[in-house]
């Protein structure tokens, strides 16, 4: 009799292990990508080519011919040209959440990666001293990186700025305080403040550090630019709360020309020649120099804008219970993950580590 029912109960658990398999291999849930990133235009260093498993990336960043990408995990991979070491992510290759790069068309870049516990990791390119966090190297909250200068945010609201300052590009204007938001372009470095302004300074020899009125309502902002020296272009751009686009500095390549109809836009990024909006409904529209977008031009919930080469981060179609790893699949991974922590309460436990708070 007992044997029976021991019996009877593998067979269940047998019933249940096929029928899962089925459910995951032969009918497999319906995504537009797995956290996957799509990337177009100059790919002549393999700045385009994303490393496999292209799968679970949470952001992106791009630079002078080279890509970085964030994954799930907290770790970072990085592709393309590595003459100054710009993608040899240094180790514990571990607990980032957040990344930027840049660079200058003559020399290469250098890459920054924001930590968990407001520290920042830099690598690459340092002839200017761009890699060299100032010290006390702790309670950033934001990272942007510029040709040869860096600036980072820390929880106060005050912006630090380090590395080239040929320009003042460092040189945060007083009050240094209240901002929300930063962004490096080729020389001139842009802050958004809680109000809703933008104070922007550095070199301004195209006008790319002169905010249009009126200078308020601003949600976003995205600095760019080209080479590092007085023949460097500039452009910024400014998001406002109705969804516009603002642009102002060098227009050589329609950089600034945002396409009609100007509104919906939630995101923006601009790269050397060429600027990105992402739309409400997922898709992206580019314009200026490389104003090509991948089809099918949907499903997108971040971007990035490099020297001559674009990225934008796909997301998944369906939020899904069970998906644990975020790879938009619930399959034998999300079964590991939870026998991991399967007697881990969060609830009497919040400081366990693997308690992460939505």
């Amino acid at each position: 009799m007992r044997s029976g029912s021991k019996d009877e109960r593998y067979s269940f658990i047998t019933v249940v292990l096929v029928c899962f398999s089925l459910s995951v291999f032969v009918f497999p849930i319906p995504v537009y990508a797995a956290g996957e990133i799509v990337a177009w235009g100059l790919n002549n260093e393999g700045q385009c080519n994303v490393p496999e498993p292209n799968t679970g990336f949470t952001a992106v960043a791009a630079g002078y011919r080279h890509s970085l990408g964030l994954k799930v995990d907290g770790s970072i991979v990085a592709w393309g040209t590595n003459a100054h070491g710009e993608c040899d992510v240094p180790s514990p290759n571990t607990g980032f959440t957040a990344i930027a790069t840049n660079g200058s068309s003559i020399y290469g870049g250098h890459c920054l990666g924001l930590k968990s516990d407001g520290s920042i990791v830099a690598w690459g390119l340092n002839n200017e001293g761009q890699c060299n966090v100032p010290e006390p190297n702790t309670g950033f909250t934001a990272v942007a990186a510029g040709s040869f200068h860096s600036v980072g945010l820390k929880t106060d609201g005050s912006i630090v700025g380090w590395g080239a300052n040929w320009y003042g590009q460092c040189d945060v204007p007083s009050p240094n305080t209240g901002f929300v938001a930063i962004s490096a372009g080729a020389n001139h470095s842009l802050g958004l403040k809680a109000d809703g302004s933008i104070v922007a300074w550095g070199l301004n020899h195209y006008g790319q550090c002169d905010v249009p009125p009126p200078n308020t309502g601003f949600t976003a902002i995205a600095a760019g630019g080209d080479a590092p020296y007085l023949t460097s272009q500039g452009h910024s751009l400014g998001l406002k709360q109705d969804g516009s686009i603002v642009g102002w500095g060098k227009n050589r390549d329609g950089q600034l020309n945002v396409p009609e109809p100007n509104t919906g836009f939630i995101a923006i990024a601009t790269g050397f020649y060429h600027s990105l909006g992402l739309k409400q409904d997922g898709s992206i529209v580019a314009w200026g120099s490389n104003s090509d977008v991948p089809s099918p031009n949907t499903g997108f919930i971040a971007i990035a804008a490099g020297d001559r080469h674009s990225l934008g981060l796909k997301g998944c179609l369906y939020n899904l219970a069970g998906d644990l790893n975020d790879d938009c699949k619930v399959d034998f991974r999300d079964f590991a993950i939870m026998a991991d922590n399967w007697l881990i309460d969060c609830n009497t436990d919040p400081s366990n580590p693997v308690c992460v708070p939505k």
